[in-house]
């Protein structure tokens, strides 16, 4: 008695679970990184299941990435630029015609400035590249900064670095918004270029212009961020001495004019973002943009004009600063915003319960990725402090990936409940069928060998195998789990009772029909426990007839073989304690696995009616 509790105590814990769970998690990785999105921490693809808010930027992750210079502006002349890509092919064209020579001067005068103020390389098309198109080292903008001047025939990098060598720079900074570089002139003057963001460019503290020229500007940089553009503003002086330090050179400088580039949306941000939406995830938009350009390219991909007035709206970084938002989660699109925000933002929503991921590619989204539920980097273009700080890194770029990778983590997680309630269901029905037994006149139905060998088929071959079952067809097609729900919550511990409750009636009923038919009850008992409940692992499956998890069909085969060799073979015939079976005895006995599959199927079919979603809702069984 003492070895069969034991026994019972053995079979009520799913003891396999942990190799359940392993599994699940490294196929759901493998998985992913075939799906170029590669997982730094393995507990995090059980967690992208639940994700229900996606905090993303535009350059790159709703955007090509790719930018072009297509539009510039002086108070002197207004051009657009012709050409695609880095390559530094095409011409100014104004009013439609290729611009004069005297019209050329103050665009080259403009982005000579832009290519003096520049840290990104242009390297020419390799025959032996994959498309042999120019690619850009540095920042995209700057790059695409570079090509502009090559087509109004400024002079090359090379000649810039020998007639006017840095001497002196202030790099980029979220919270400045321009980039100052010092230059060596001819004589001893010092030649300032900046460029940067156009509010914090055309400024009377930056530059000395009269108030209506500024205007003028301010009132171009405003129609060219409405249609999309992402907008620079160019200014340059020169100094006598070199100011120390750098940033006391930017005063005083005259506006020399704007630049607008051009970054259109991803061909399927728009359907990526419909995704999200109907997997109950909610996107959101943060970026460093002008808000007019925000505004264009959410309005583009279809993240604006669906909700009410304040979600319909763009908010400020300044705006989030100045406490002038009341909440945070109530807005889809932020702009110019600075990390700090970022991160501001990332609290709110997990405040508010939510489950976010974060998708972020540069040095300050570090914070925000490492905060975040589920930190999701650039492996292309992001940086190295973005890749350690993330959960996630896509080697693709690409937003899509993360909805594969969400699909992914809602497969794994709804493969351990599935496991757990077939797990659980046997290991519940077999101290029922041991406690009530007894008193239905079957004195210790089963022995500890035969429970021991139960688990080890059902918990073992078939339990591992349910881990590799393909996602439901409407895992993408409900709202994620709540963050608080037991595993066992929305409607699991139900069908576990139910499943239970079956297997042990018809196990039990078996056994009584063999002792009544004065058969080897014992050994009918044995084969129809275990025939029960490989009958319900195959009834839990989503789609039965599926050949992408070939492993469960084949596990419960080899399970019945070996449900067999315990019965037939003569060693462990002895060993198990179990005697041969007639037709009659094996026949009875086999009867239960149909009985434990249609248990299955009606209990599913059952909590999918009850469901509100029509979908199985969130309990991960459908």
């Amino acid at each position: 008695m003492a070895v069969t509790a034991i026994s019972l105590a053995v079979a009520a814990v799913p003891e396999s679970l942990p190799a359940v769970v392993t599994l699940a998690l490294a196929l759901g990785a493998r998985r992913m990184a075939a799906q170029h999105a590669l997982v730094r921490r393995l507990p995090a693809v059980e967690t992208l299941g639940s994700v229900s808010v996606l905090a993303t930027d535009k350059t790159g992750t709703l955007t090509e990435g790719r930018m072009v210079v297509q539009h510039v502006w002086t108070p002197r002349v207004t051009a657009e630029l012709t050409g695609v890509g880095y390559e530094p092919e095409g011409e100014a064209l104004i009013a439609g015609r290729p611009a004069e020579a005297d019209e050329l001067e103050p665009l080259t005068e403009l982005l000579t400035v832009t290519a003096l103020c520049n840290d990104a390389t242009l390297r020419p098309a390799d025959d032996r590249g994959p498309d042999g198109r120019w690619t850009a080292l540095g920042d995209p903008m700057e790059a695409a900064l570079l090509a502009a001047a090559a087509k109004t025939r400024c002079p090359g990098p090379a000649e810039l670095s020998a007639t006017r060598p840095r001497i002196g720079e202030a790099p980029f900074d979220s919270l400045r918004r321009r980039m100052t570089t010092l230059h060596k002139t001819d004589g001893d003057g010092v030649l300032v270029c900046l460029k940067g963001a156009p509010e914090a460019v055309l400024d009377p503290a930056v530059l000395h212009d009269p108030p209506d020229a500024l205007a003028a500007a301010r009132q171009e940089a405003a129609r060219l961020a409405a249609r999309g553009y992402r907008v620079l503003a160019v200014a340059s002086g020169e100094r006598n001495d070199i100011p120390s330090p750098v940033t006391a050179a930017e005063s005083g400088l005259a506006l020399i004019g704007l630049v607008a580039l051009s970054d259109p949306p991803k061909p399927h941000a728009a359907a990526t973002l419909a995704s999200c939406r109907a997997a109950g995830i909610t996107p959101v938009l943060i970026t460093g943009d002008h808000p007019a350009t925000a505004r264009a390219v959410a309005s583009h991909i279809g993240l604006l004009g669906d909700g009410g007035e304040t979600e319909g709206r763009v908010v400020t970084g300044a705006d989030v600063a100045a406490g002038r938002v009341a909440d945070l989660t109530s807005v889809r699109v932020f702009a110019r915003t600075d990390p700090q925000q970022k991160l501001d933002i990332v609290e709110a929503w997990r405040a508010r319960g939510a489950v976010t991921a974060m998708t972020g590619d540069g040095v300050n989204d570090g914070p925000a990725l490492h905060r975040a539920d589920i930190g999701v980097a650039m492996g292309a273009r992001g940086t190295e402090v973005a890749r350690q700080a993330a959960d996630l890194v896509l080697t693709d770029d690409e937003l899509s990936t993360v909805v594969a990778a969400v699909e992914e983590g809602r497969r794994v997680y709804d493969n351990i409940r599935r496991f757990l309630v077939y797990g659980m269901a046997g290991g519940a029905a077999e101290i029922l069928v041991m406690l009530i037994g007894p008193l239905l006149g079957l004195p210790l139905p089963l022995r500890a060998g035969q429970i021991l060998w139960i688990n080890l088929l059902t918990h073992g071959l078939t339990g591992v195998a349910m881990g590799a079952e393909p996602a439901s067809p409407g895992a993408m097609h409900r709202p994620p789990r709540p963050p608080d729900q037991h595993i066992l919550g929305g409607g699991a511990w139900q069908r576990l009772l139910l499943l239970a409750a079956v297997v042990t009636a018809a196990s039990l009923g078996a056994g009584l029909a063999a002792q009544a038919l004065d058969l080897a009850w014992q050994s009918v008992l044995f084969l129809a426990l275990l025939s029960a409940q490989l009958g319900v692992a195959l009834g839990l499956r989503t789609r039965l007839l599926t050949k992408e998890n070939p492993f469960l069909p084949l596990s419960v085969l080899a399970s019945a073989l070996l449900a067999a060799a315990a019965l037939y073979v003569p060693f462990l015939n002895s060993i198990l304690e179990t005697e041969p079976l007639g037709w009659a005895g094996a026949g009875i006995a086999l009867a239960c696995a149909p009985a434990g599959f249609v248990a299955a199927r009606v209990v599913r079919t059952a909590f999918h009616a009850a469901s509100p979603t029509g979908r199985g809702g969130s309990s991960g069984l459908r």
